[in-house]
């Protein structure tokens, strides 16, 4: 099954499942869904910043400040953050601390995420299809500009986590 084909959970504006349709279709229609990022930071508290690939179906080439992505079909939020962590940097075994749960929306997707943070300083094994390479970096630094583009989502979550005092 390639990505797209993926079956993920879709939600009414309630955060309710409504049903499940096709990865594709739901960024066709801009379907809201359901996702998780994850915050992985060293212990001098800089965040690990990705680098996405060039052929991600969202922001290609960007950087993203979680880790995460779309919950599948019958999967809680628990398991999707463990998956993608696992999937995308290798992650397993650390402790997810939920955070916050919120709402993100523009043109290009809709999604009701939840937010999690956790302690990890690598080894990393990266995703070749979805992570080019990553790199940590502090919060000053990121709020000046030294990591861009930045995925609208994950700068949206990311934000609130700072305001929360991470």
């Amino acid at each position: 099954m390639t990505p797209s084909d993926e079956i993920v959970t879709i939600v009414d504006a309630a955060n309710r499942r409504v049903g499940e349709k096709p990865r594709r279709l739901m960024r066709e229609r801009n379907l809201l869904h359901r996702a998780t990022y994850i915050f992985v930071f060293d212990r001098e508290g800089r965040v690990l910043v990705q680098r996405r690939t060039a052929s991600k179906d969202l922001y290609p080439g960007y950087y993203d400040l979680a880790a995460g992505g779309v919950v599948t079909a019958g999967e809680s939020f628990e398991a999707c953050a463990e998956r993608e962590a696992f999937e995308e940097l290798g992650i397993r075994g650390v402790p997810l601390v939920r955070r916050f749960d919120f709402y993100f929306g523009n043109q290009h997707t809709r999604c009701f995420g939840r937010a999690y943070t956790c302690v990890h300083e690598g080894p990393f094994t990266l995703q070749a299809e979805e992570v080019e390479s990553v790199r940590f970096h502090s919060a000053p630094e990121i709020a000046d500009g030294v990591v861009a583009p930045i995925t609208p989502d994950s700068r949206h979550a990311f934000d609130r986590l700072m305001n929360e005092g991470a």
